[in-house]
C-alpha cells in the first residue's frame, strides 16, 4: 500500500486543522498515511514515502515560517525531484501570494505537483476542509 506523509506547521491551529482533513483525504483514497509535525520530520525521511503532502501557513510578509517550516523546506528542495507534493496552508492577510512562491520553488526542485496549492484565509470553512480532504484523495490516488 502506498505511504505518504503530511508534514506540517500550525502556529494558531488553522493549518493544523486544514492538515487532518488531508489525511482523512488520504485515507479515503485508500492509502497509509503518516501526520507529522515539521520539528519532528527530516528531509533525508522524504525518500522512505511515495508522496509528501506539506501544510505551512503564510508568515510575515507572506513567507513560509522562518523557525522551522523555511529550514526544512530549504532542506528538502535537494531531495524533491520526480517526488509526488502537495501543498496547502492558511493566510491571514496578502491574499495566499506565498503560495505560488512556494509551489513555483517546489517544481522548480523537480516535484510533481498533484494539484494545485490549497490554502484559506484564517480558520478552515467547510469548503477549505473539503478542498484539502480533495487533495490528500488526489494524492492517494496519484500514488496508488
Amino acid at each position: 500500500m502506498a505511504k505518504i506523509a503530511v508534514v506540517f506547521w500550525s502556529g494558531s491551529g488553522n493549518t493544523e486543522a486544514m492538515a487532518n482533513a488531508v489525511v482523512a483525504g488520504v485515507k479515503k483514497g485508500g492509502a497509509d498515511v503518516e501526520l507529522i509535525r515539521v520539528g519532528d520530520f527530516s528531509a533525508d525521511r522524504i525518500a522512505d514515502y511515495d508522496g509528501i503532502l506539506m501544510g505551512c501557513p503564510a508568515c510575515g510578509t507572506e513567507e513560509l515560517d522562518d523557525g522551522e517550516f523555511e529550514p526544512f523546506f530549504a532542506e528538502a528542495e535537494s531531495q524533491l525531484k520526480d517526488v509526488k507534493v502537495g501543498l496547502f496552508g492558511s493566510y491571514g492577510w496578502g491574499g495566499g501570494a506565498f503560495m505560488e512562491t512556494w509551489t513555483q520553488r517546489t517544481k522548480d526542485a523537480g516535484a510533481v505537483m498533484v494539484a494545485d496549492g490549497v490554502t484559506c484565509e484564517s480558520e478552515p470553512d467547510d469548503d477549505a476542509l473539503a478542498a484539502c480532504t480533495a487533495l490528500g484523495e488526489t494524492m492517494a490516488k496519484a500514488v496508488g
